[in-house]
Parts: structure tokens; C-alpha cells; sequence
């Protein structure tokens, strides 16, 4: 019986490379995960998405995978993923795999004799065509730069990749290969998973001839018959991975009549602090109001016809605190304020392991300290185009994916207590950013966390109410109210590091201040980053 069990809970994501090393390879491994799932539960979550663990070059850090149902040796066993499962359990947590079914890496078996011999079955489980004159069948690029078509002279043909020419796109158009996919599911489900998080899945719909990538015609035809054959028959937890979705796209997707996925991530508010029409990379400041309005629509239009997922950071994305809130003077107090503005929201809040303690962004004076694939290419690229090293490097600290992949701050040693060896990226100053430090200070931001996380369980209005933004005039203070049944909730950000006013209705009176984070009594003036939720009378 499927319960929806996903709408009150709040998911943790991991990136097993950066969160606990145990065998001092400077690599973390899942039974560093497995040591600290008394830490999670503590702080409350229901559930850990895992970036991918399976076996891989990592060329593309494990979202290149060469064989779904065997582990990463770095990472562990398959007997570690099935300890991981069971002692979760135990703590109400469940365990949702990270599943790349666009692509997978060139090392894939599929790939190998697909790529050796054009009569195999397998050649037809990726996108071939024919060069007549060498030249690619058509100008469509790769998001990672270059072609998205590489030549195999042996075969006089193209393959298709939308990622790295490691990563060739699999053709989901042929029904033995979508087969094989199911039948992979079904394994990890069978181990007892409680979900999936689907990569890029918007773009299995492709049709490469007709130069589409996103959204293609049959891609919610394709969704719902893996529903049917796999995670449909069961109680779990499915969100795809969805840059080019709009909220009528994602109520497609999201609606409970469709039979497709749960929920999907969808990244119009992170696009916001880049040139229109330009790449993440052509940066532009922050309009909270921008943010407030792209906010607002989502949980307006996907009201009662689909569902909304919660996000600031992921793996692929700087840490935000670095990124829209103060790292300096206010880490902590603009940390606060970005979750109380988040988890006051309708949806499925997911918060990126080092969130809760406010880690920030790693800068890097070279490109030799960079190790993320499209950061590396991005800057070949531009180079080559006239740009200069230090534009570049200013790019690559404030939206470089390697931000978010620095290990975890444990405690303040040598390390940080990640490991005891030299870890695969170098890991920051955890003097004052750490676990440790955060779990002795009963203000600090986890606790906010942890606060919010409760809240979410036991205030319906947070996740059954309606939405209504209110117009505070042309400032960086943000406000909501949420509405259900008997509770009104009113939630107040100011979105800046300048003090400001917000005058409350005074047809409104706050019956109890649920959190705010800073110890005074709430007036007009707003201070820096001040925020609080309360319900009013």
C-alpha cells in the first residue's frame, strides 16, 4: 500500500567519495556512511540518496557507470550496501540509489561490444549513424563542451553522448535494452532500496535526428512503462533530475494520476545568478525578489497536481551559503535564514551532507587544483577562446561543481576527520566548521536543521497547506503565508545584509514565534539575514 510516506520526509544526500574514509585510501567508503547513521538519525532525516556507488572509471566521478550491479571497490562491497540497507532500517531511514539510465561509460560491457562489433545485440543499445563524409550527422554539443557525436573509424560511424565521449547515450528506443534496465531496477529494489533518484532523465526521451534532447515526445510514455515494470508496484520514493522542466512539465511527471515519478528536481531558481541566455558560468547577482517569484509560481502552479522538491545544494552545485548567503561575518545567521525559507515550503526538502553545519566554497588559485570534468573542460574551452585564466578561476569558485565535493568536516583535526591520509580532494579549514564544534552549541545550524526537519512531521500546514506570497515593496524581504484547516503560518526572511523593515498586518497576531534566529524580540526593523516562522491567531 503506497502511504506517500516522502511528502513529510526530509532526504539527505550523500557523496560517498567526500563523507567518511575508514580504510585511509583518502577515498569515503560506505562503512564510513554506516558509522555515522546514528549521526543521521540525531539529526532527523528519513532517508539517504546516494550518489553513485557502482563500479566506474570516474571519469565522471561514478555518474559514468560501467557495470550497475557491481560496487565500486574504492567504496566497498555489495555486502556493504546491504549492511548499509538493514542498519538503516533500523533507524527508519531508507536508502535511495542514485540511477544514471541516460548514459552509461564506455567501459560498460554493452559499450565494449557494441563498439567492436556492429552485428552484436548490444551495438543497438546505444545511438549509432553513418558517416558518409566525416563530418558528425549534425551540430548538436555535448553539456560538457565539444561535439556530442564521437566517430569510430572501424565502424564508419558516430555514437551519440550528451555528456563526456565516455559517457555514450543508451537508446531508448529499443525494447531489449530498456528490459535490461528494468531487470536492474528490480535487483536493487529486490535489496530492499526505498527509491531512486533518476539522472538527467529528461533527456532519455531524445531524438537526436530531429535535434532534440529534453523533453522529448515519448519520454512520459517511456516513464510510465518503467513505473509499471519496476517502482510502481511498490512504496517507495522516485525524483528525476529535470534542468529543462517548467511547472506544467513537472505536474506531467509529478501528478499521482500519471503513474510516473514522485517528484522531480527542477533548477529554475538556481539558473538566476546567471546572464540570460548565457551559461551558469556568465555570472550576474541575485534578485531576491527573482528568487521569491520563481519560488512562489512552483508551489502555486504544482499546487494539488504534482509535487515540489526542496534544494539549495547538491554535489553538482556551490555551497550556498558561499553562493547567496554571507560566508564572513554572517555564515551562520544567513545559513538559518536560507532553511527557514526553504523548509517552510511545500515539498520534499533535500539537504546536501555539510549543509547543516554551513561549510562554504573551496577556492583555487589554478586549474591544477581543479579535479571536476566540466570545469576542466569549461576552461580549455575558454581559453582557447580568448578569456583570461583569472575570469575563468573567478568562474569556476563561485559555480565549480568540485565546491560541493570537498570531504565533510568531522571535527577541527589534520583532516577534519575525514581521513588519516591524503584525501582525493583537500579538505577545508574546519577550525570552527565542523560536526563536532556543531553538536556541542545548541544555536548553531544543525540544530536549526534539526528543529525544521521536526517541524515538517508535526505541522500539517507545512506540507497539506496552500501558498500565498506577500508583497513586502521593492526590498530584499521575502514573505509567505501558508494555510490549513485552523493554522496560518507566516514565514519572514530578509534576504540581505542590511537591516530593513517589514510591518506586519495588523489585522495579524502571532500566536507562537516557532523559530527565529536571532535572540530578540521580532519588530519592524529586520536585521541582517533575520528570519522567523510563526503561526499566527
Amino acid at each position: 500500500m503506497k502511504t506517500n510516506w516522502w511528502k513529510k520526509a526530509t532526504i539527505y544526500q550523500i557523496y560517498p567519495r567526500s563523507f567518511q574514509d575508514t580504510n585511509d585510501d583518502g577515498i569515503g567508503d560506505l562503512q564510513g556512511i554506516i558509522q555515522h547513521l546514528d549521526y543521521l538519525e540525531f539529526l532527523g532525516i528519513d532517508a539517504v540518496w546516494l550518489s553513485p556507488i557502482y563500479q566506474s572509471p570516474n571519469e565522471d566521478n561514478g555518474y559514468d557507470i560501467s557495470d550497475y550491479q557491481v560496487i565500486n571497490p574504492e567504496y566497498g562491497t555489495m555486502n556493504d550496501v546491504e549492511t548499509l540497507i538493514k542498519k538503516a532500517k533500523k533507524r527508519n531511514i531508507r536508502i535511495i540509489m542514485d540511477l544514471v539510465v541516460n548514459h552509461t561509460s564506455s567501459e560498460h560491457p554493452w559499450f565494449q561490444s557494441a563498439v567492436h562489433d556492429p552485428k552484436s545485440e548490444f551495438h543497438n543499445f546505444y545511438i549509432w549513424r553513418k558517416s558518409y563524409d566525416e563530418k558528425p550527422p549534425n551540430d548538436l554539443q555535448s553539456n560538457f563542451g565539444g561535439s556530442a557525436w564521437t566517430y569510430v573509424p572501424d565502424l564508419g560511424e558516430y555514437y551519440f553522448h550528451l555528456h563526456a565521449k565516455e559517457q555514450p547515450d543508451l537508446n531508448w528506443e529499443n525494447p531489449s535494452m530498456r528490459q535490461e534496465i528494468y531487470r536492474m531496477m528490480n535487483f536493487w529494489i529486490e535489496k530492499g532500496v526505498g527509491g531512486f533518484r533518476l539522472d538527467v532523465i529528461d533527456l532519455i526521451g531524445k531524438e537526436p535526428d530531429q535535434s532534440i534532447t529534453k523533453n522529448g515526445p515519448k519520454l512520459h510514455e517511456l516513464l510510465q512503462e518503467m513505473n509499471r515494470c519496476t517502482f510502481g508496484n511498490y512504496d517507495l520514493v522516485t525524483v528525476g533530475e529535470t534542468w529543462g522542466a517548467t511547472p506544467e512539465i513537472a505536474q506531467l511527471y509529478s501528478n499521482e494520476s500519471r503513474d510516473e515519478l514522485s517528484m522531480v528536481f527542477q533548477f529554475e531558481h538556481i539558473n538566476l545568478d546567471k546572464q540570460v541566455g548565457k551559461r551558469k558560468w556568465d555570472l550576474k547577482e541575485l534578485d531576491p525578489k527573482e528568487l521569491h517569484q520563481v519560488f512562489s509560481k512552483w508551489q502555486t502552479e504544482l499546487a494539488d497536481k504534482g509535487w515540489n522538491s526542496l534544494f539549495w545544494n547538491n554535489h553538482d552545485l556551490p555551497r550556498i551559503i558561499s553562493r547567496w548567503g554571507n560566508d564572513q561575518e554572517y555564515r551562520v545567521l544567513s545559513g538559518k535564514m536560507l532553511a527557514i525559507y526553504l523548509y517552510f515550503l511545500q515539498g520534499t526538502p533535500y539537504l546536501y551532507q555539510g549543509e547543516e553545519i554551513g561549510m562554504i566554497n573551496y577556492p583555487v588559485e589554478s586549474i591544477d587544483e581543479v579535479n571536476d570534468i566540466e570545469s576542466r573542460r569549461m576552461y580549455d574551452e575558454r581559453i582557447n577562446s580568448g578569456y583570461t585564466k583569472e575570469e575563468i578561476i573567478a568562474s569556476i569558485n563561485v559555480k565549480g561543481r568540485d565546491n560541493g565535493r570537498h570531504p565533510m568536516h568531522w571535527d577541527d583535526s589534520k583532516q577534519a576527520g575525514f581521513t588519516t591520509s591524503i584525501p582525493w580532494l583537500p579538505v577545508g579549514d574546519s577550525s570552527e566548521i565542523n560536526v563536532a564544534t556543531a553538536l556541542e552549541d545548541q544555536t548553531s545550524l544543525f540544530y536549526t536543521y534539526k528543529k525544521l526537519i521536526q517541524f515538517r512531521k508535526k505541522f500539517p500546514v507545512i506540507t497539506e497547506g496552500s501558498f500565498e506570497s506577500i508583497s513586502t515593496g521593492d526590498t530584499a524581504i521575502l514573505a509567505y503565508i501558508r494555510r490549513y484547516k485552523e493554522e496560518t503560518l507566516l514565514v519572514v526572511v530578509n534576504f540581505s545584509n542590511e537591516s530593513d523593515h517589514f510591518l506586519l498586518d495588523s489585522t495579524q497576531q502571532i500566536k507562537e514565534i516557532l523559530i527565529h534566529n536571532y535572540e530578540k524580540e521580532i519588530s519592524q526593523t529586520l536585521l541582517p539575514y533575520e528570519s522567523y516562522a510563526v503561526l499566527l491567531k
